[in-house]
C-alpha cells in the first residue's frame, strides 16, 4: 500500500508512523522540515505536493484548517495538479461540513474520490492507534480508506454523505469542550471552597458525573501540566467553526457560543499553545484561586 500523507503536527507525525510500522510505503511532506526528517528516519520518503497526487492512490491530508486543505489540494503545484483519475483524498483535519463538500464536488469532477474523516482522542490516540475516525462521503470510497483506518484508528464509521465526518467533529469539539468548561468551573468552586481537589475526583469519578473528559482532565490540571495534546488554539479554531456552521443554518448554539468567547479570553492573555485542560485558567482567574493539589 503507497499512502501520501500531508501534515506532520502533533496528531500527523504518529500517524504517518504508525502507517510505517505498519508496513505502508509513505510519502510525506510538511512546511516543518525537523518534522519531515523524523518520519523519513523512520521510513517514509520526502516528497512534494505534486509528487505526492502523482505517485500515491490514497493522500491524507492532516493540517490545521480548511483553506490550508484547500490550498495545498488546489493550487498551482498542489495535489490536484498532478493526481490520477481513481485516486482517493481523505482529510483528516477538523474542517467545517461546507468546506469538505467544496473538495468532494472538485475532486469528483476530475473522478478523484475524497472522504472527510476527522478525528477525536487527542495525542494519545494518534500514538496508540485508537482514534475515533467520523467519515462523510461515499460507501465505495470509505471501504477504500478501512486497511488504513485499522491502523490509525480503533473505530471508524461511515456516518453519511460529504460533510457528514466533519459535522460529526464539530458536535464531538462542542461536548469536549463545553464538558471541560463546566467541569473547570466545578473544581474551581470545590477548591476555594476549601475542598481538595484530587479527593474530589476521586469521590465523583464512579458516578453520574464521571466521564472520559473528568478522567483525561483533572489528573493534568492538579498537577499544573497543560503539554498540549489537544492545544486551545486548535479547539478554538474548532469552536469558532461551530458558531459559524450552527449560524448558518439557524441553530441558536448558547452554551457554545459562551464558550467561544472564554476561549477569546485565553486568547488574549496568552494561552493559545495550553492543552485545552488549560480552559480552567479563566475559571480560575474570575475566582482567584488555582485547582492544584494542597501543599
Amino acid at each position: 500500500m503507497k499512502v501520501g500523507f500531508i501534515g506532520l503536527g502533533i496528531m500527523g507525525k504518529p500517524m504517518a508512523k504508525n502507517l510505517l510500522k505498519a508496513g505502508v510505503e509513505v510519502f510525506a511532506t510538511d512546511l516543518n522540515k525537523d518534522a519531515v526528517a523524523d518520519v523519513v528516519a523512520a521510513g517514509a520518503k520526502e516528497a512534494s505536493y505534486a509528487e505526492i497526487g502523482k505517485e500515491c492512490p490514497i493522500i491524507i491530508t492532516m493540517v490545521p484548517n480548511g483553506a490550508i486543505v484547500q490550498s495545498i489540494l488546489f493550487d498551482e503545484g498542489g495535489v490536484a495538479s498532478t493526481i490520477q483519475k481513481g485516486a482517493l483524498v481523505c482529510d483528516m483535519s477538523s474542517v467545517t461540513p461546507v468546506e469538505s463538500k467544496f473538495c468532494y464536488d472538485k475532486l469528483k469532477e476530475m473522478g478523484v474520490g475524497f472522504v472527510d474523516a476527522p478525528v477525536s482522542g487527542g495525542e494519545p490516540g494518534a500514538i496508540n492507534g485508537t482514534l475515533a475516525i467520523m467519515c462523510g462521503g461515499d460507501e465505495k470510497d470509505f471501504e477504500a480508506m478501512k486497511p488504513v483506518f485499522d491502523i490509525l484508528g480503533s473505530s471508524a464509521l461511515l456516518i453519511g454523505p460529504s460533510g457528514s465526518g466533519s459535522t460529526a467533529k464539530l458536535a464531538n469539539q462542542m461536548i469536549v469542550n463545553n464538558t471541560i468548561a463546566v467541569v473547570s468551573e466545578a473544581f474551581v468552586f470545590a477548591t476555594k471552597a476549601g475542598a481538595d481537589p484530587e479527593k474530589v475526583y476521586k469521590a465523583i469519578r464512579g458516578g453520574l458525573a464521571g466521564s472520559a473528559v473528568l478522567d483525561a482532565k483533572i489528573p493534568m490540571i492538579i498537577d499544573r501540566n497543560f503539554k498540549p495534546g489537544g492545544p486551545i488554539r486548535i479547539n478554538h479554531k474548532d469552536i469558532k467553526n461551530c458558531v459559524a456552521t450552527a449560524h448558518s443554518i439557524d441553530v441558536p448554539i448558547p452554551y457554545t457560543a459562551q464558550l467561544y468567547e472564554i476561549l477569546q479570553s485565553l486568547k488574549v492573555h496568552g494561552h493559545m499553545g495550553d492543552d485545552h485542560g488549560g480552559i480552567v485558567q479563566y475559571f480560575e482567574a474570575l475566582a482567584d484561586t488555582e485547582v492544584k493539589r494542597p501543599e
